[in-house]
């Protein structure tokens, strides 16, 4: 979202002001174990301070402003961690929460998940051995292909064959429709990133795509309301 700053609460708390029926963000480990909202893999873009998530305790993250690059308007506002942002989420929204991290932080993020009460909404967007080691920690936990974010039919085929319940296709605005035509048939929710002008919003979803991901969802509401999509109550 460019009107708020990224992966904070009041970015969160916005998409659900709008309606979003989806809503992603990124998650890493810090150097003590916690689990926070950060897309880089250092604090460098988005805040006053420097370093790597993983080179910082929890603490050191919670005294930075990750507001105030954006808009002297959000100054003061802090980096969240995985449970504070969940406590602001409604329970009918889709959360993808895109894993930036391998086998320990899938299996930490789905324990808090279950812990939590949102298994039914919320799915990991993770790479092979995050994704495993999910599974292996909470049985049943959803997830997310993104061993390859291409619109090939090996990448759709191999969703389906590991049982995700989410695929993440990246491209410039082209579709793969033979593909979203295979996932759909087998029941796998497909994500598409990017391309948000509405000729790209129309093709996503005439296509079958289920989840145009965009940063700002104010100006794609009336082009989803052409497919009659409306806003998340």
């Amino acid at each position: 979202m460019t009107t708020h700053p990224e992966n904070t609460i009041p970015a969160l708390q916005e998409a659900v002001r709008l309606g979003a029926q989806m809503i992603e963000f990124d998650i890493q480990l810090t150097k003590d174990g916690a689990l926070v909202l950060m897309h880089d893999s250092t604090v460098d873009r988005t805040t006053d301070g420097k370093g790597k998530v993983a080179d910082l305790t929890l603490a050191e993250i919670k005294a930075l402003d990750a507001g105030g690059k954006l808009d002297k308007r959000f100054a003061g506002t802090r980096i969240p961690t995985f449970e504070e942002a969940l406590a602001v989420f409604p329970k009918n929204v889709w959360l993808n929460c895109h894993l930036k991290g391998g086998a320990d932080l899938g299996a930490a993020t789905a324990k808090v998940i279950e812990k939590a009460g949102r298994k039914h909404q919320a799915f990991l967007a993770a790479m092979g051995p995050s994704a495993k080691a999910a599974r292996a920690a909470v049985p049943g936990i959803l997830i997310c292909n993104m061993e390859r974010q291409g619109g090939s039919l090996e990448y759709a085929k191999d969703t389906i064959a590991m049982k995700a319940q989410f695929i993440q296709l990246l491209g410039k605005g082209e579709v793969p429709v033979e593909a979203v035509k295979m996932l759909n048939e087998a029941g796998v929710h497909v994500n598409y990133y990017h391309d948000e002008t509405p000729e790209g919003l129309r093709r996503q979803w005439q296509a079958g795509v289920d989840f145009p991901l965009v940063n700002d969802l104010g100006p794609a509401i009336p082009v989803a309301r052409e497919f009659g999509i409306e806003p998340l109550k």
